[in-house]
């Protein structure tokens, strides 16, 4: 696009010489960035949405070494489109900067001027010009992204300077582009998958060179790990239990084409030992009870002979302990507490080895935090009211959340924590503190809603809060308020199960939600 011959900008960016660096990489950025498909040609206030943002000016990179700076900057800014400020306690202290946003609102007051804050606190970072008064005597605030790393974050700062440039809503651009992300993950990773176990196919035909048999098998495992991590925790923030288990059958068809498991290195076998929790938890999930005991049983039998190798390793333990909780796990889910109880302290003990083996790893804290809270849920069912051990539970929770205080999953779990202390209370009959650990529960699961929108792990938490806090309300006698917590509930669990009708607890769920409040609670 172009007036009279001469580019127009879709942005000007302005930054100070001493944030260069950021210039570059954002600039970079932008220019390379594709609109996601579904977005391109949409009309909006700024015009239809093109597919790519450039081209993107920047003086100090683009202006010829011979010309007149500020003729050349004037002529670049009146072919803009909006206007990029680089905020920091450099570009502040910039009489340039000031001066590029000064010019860009005198030549056009209508477009956006978008503040992006790389370093410092907006106080010290926002040029001067960006905050002055307008001639309608209305200060000028300016769209804000915020690349710290305790505040917006790279990547959401960029989708913003994104929903400004182009006009779209910013849920729409993070919706269309996680969409794109996790459909690029789910094709690489299956295509990768394929491919690498292809190829180890083919070396082991043509040549059975035990190098290049161990180099396979690490290329294959290390994709396996991704899909057990990074992958898999991106799944389950969508809830589609069917695309996790096509990634579950995919990695155990590895460990289906070995000829001998046995001569698996320990590792391996750890890893083929969490695909089969993997897939059992995921069995619980539709229902399917009879194959998840299988996959657990397979499991318990791996990671039981690794301990015994090494007791005091880690890992081993850390490997078994989830062993001992899934099998009490299905034990409690068919009611079976006295069984479930012998696991769950077991998993206990295994917890507290690994807090004491190593004092500063959150994870392991995390996972004391759970047994606890394990033995909290059994005491509750029992009607036994422990305290001790749900307040255990919740301490240890909070202890894990200093050592992370920006992890959203740690928060989710704090406020599980509070939700047992609640029911260990209102069973001993102390209402009003039950109803304090609610509030403090909902406060926690807003909050992350905020953050992440679309994450079903949360809503489901967030349905199930509003449920519990019903039925306390209603044992208070606070009927009305119990009955539109429960409406909400109603609404958000008929969303769930709309995303993914094979999720059993969220079938049955909808089922009690749909049930009246009984005369004298539930």
């Amino acid at each position: 696009m172009s007036i009279h011959g001469l580019p127009v900008y879709r942005a000007f960016l302005s930054y100070s010489h001493v944030d260069e660096k950021s210039a570059v990489k954002l600039h970079r950025w932008l220019e390379t960035y594709r609109v996601p498909r579904r977005l391109v040609g949409v009309d909006t206030a700024r015009g239809a949405v093109p597919k790519r943002l450039s081209p993107i000016f920047r003086d100090r990179a683009e202006l010829p070494a011979a010309s007149s700076l500020d003729q050349e900057v004037r002529n670049a800014l009146s072919r803009s489109d909006a206007l990029i400020v680089l905020c920091s306690p450099a570009a502040r202290a910039s009489r340039w900067v000031d001066a590029e946003i000064r010019l860009f609102r005198e030549l056009h007051p209508g477009r956006p001027v978008i503040a992006a804050l790389i370093d410092g606190e907006p106080a010290d970072s926002f040029p001067r010009a960006l905050l002055e008064i307008g001639p309608d005597g209305v200060a000028q605030e300016p769209i804000a992204a915020d690349f710290r790393a305790d505040h917006d974050g790279p990547r959401l700062a960029r989708l913003k300077i994104v929903a400004g440039l182009t006009g779209v809503a910013l849920d729409r651009i993070i919706q269309r582009d996680a969409q794109r992300q996790l459909q690029r993950v789910i094709g690489v990773t299956l295509f990768s998958l394929l491919l690498v176990l292809f190829m180890a196919a083919m070396l082991i035909f043509v040549a059975r060179a035990r190098s290049e048999t161990e180099r396979q098998r690490q290329q294959a495992e290390g994709l396996i790990e991704f899909m057990l991590t990074d992958l898999r925790e991106k799944l389950e923030g969508v809830g589609r239990l069917d695309v996790l288990q096509t990634v579950n059958k995919r990695a155990m068809a590895y460990y289906a084409d070995q000829p001998d498991l046995t001569a698996l290195p320990n590792a391996s076998l750890e890893r083929r030992a969490r695909i089969l929790q993997a897939m059992g938890e995921d069995d619980l999930k539709q229902g399917h009870e009879a194959d998840a005991m299988a996959a657990f049983e397979q499991a318990y039998a791996v990671t039981r002979t690794l301990l015994s190798s090494q007791p005091r390793d880690p890992e081993r333990l850390f490997a078994h302990a989830q062993s001992e909780f899934w099998l009490g796990y299905v034990d409690y889910m068919r009611d079976r507490l006295q069984a479930a109880l012998p696991r769950f302290r077991a998993y206990r003990g295994l917890a507290q080895q690994l807090v004491a083996l190593q004092p500063r790893n959150g994870k392991y804290w995390r996972e004391l935090s759970y047994a606890q809270g394990n033995l909290c849920t059994i005491a509750l069912e029992s009607h036994a009211a422990d305290l001790e051990s749900c307040r255990a539970a919740l301490t240890t929770m909070q202890r894990v959340q200093q050592m992370a205080p920006h992890d959203p999953a740690i928060a989710a779990d704090l406020a599980n924590r509070h939700a047992w202390m609640a029911d260990a209370l209102k069973a001993q009959g102390r209402n009003a503190e039950a109803l304090e650990e609610r509030m403090h529960q909902g406060e926690i699961l807003q909050g992350l809603i905020r953050q992440d929108p679309k994450n079903a792990s949360f809503m489901q938490d967030w349905m199930l809060a509003r449920y519990s806090l019903s039925q306390l309300l209603h044992a208070m006698g606070e009927t009305l308020r119990a009955e539109a917590l429960r409406a909400e509930a109603r609404r958000d669990v008929d969303k769930l199960v709309a995303s993914d009708p094979a999720n059993s607890d969220w079938r049955s769920w909808q089922k009690k939600l749909a049930r009246p409040f009984a005369s004298k609670g539930e």
